[in-house]
């Protein structure tokens, strides 16, 4: 099962991780919306799309735009529509990730 945990909080879990270049993005289901708030933020990767980010609050403690989606991504990365990776402190734990069968990697075509 991959976690992620900030400030003692599980913000997600799941054993369907998505791999993107290094970055496990959660399934919407596995997130505990609880923590996020949308934030304005957004970015662009030229094969994936338009990022959006949210800021994470556990605790009385704000991690501003720790996480990120896809809402509407390109087609090369249409697999990954509305999943969340994390940054900015977020440790996402792969203990076991070589044992699990759900674990699906996508890459860049650039």
């Amino acid at each position: 099962m991959i976690k992620a945990i900030w400030n003692g909080a599980i913000l997600a879990e799941s054993d369907q991780t998505i791999v993107v270049e290094g970055n496990h993005y959660f399934p919407p289901q596995s997130v505990n919306w609880q923590y996020f708030q949308a934030t304005d933020t957004r970015s662009t990767c030229p094969w994936k799309g338009k990022a959006s980010y949210y800021t994470v609050e556990v605790g009385g403690k704000r991690n501003p735009d720790a996480a990120w989606t896809y809402p509407e991504p390109k087609p090369a990365a249409a697999q990954i529509t509305g999943y969340v990776a994390f940054w900015r402190g977020v440790k996402v734990s792969e203990a076991d990730a070589s044992r699990r069968t759900g674990l699906r990697r996508l890459f860049s075509r650039s």
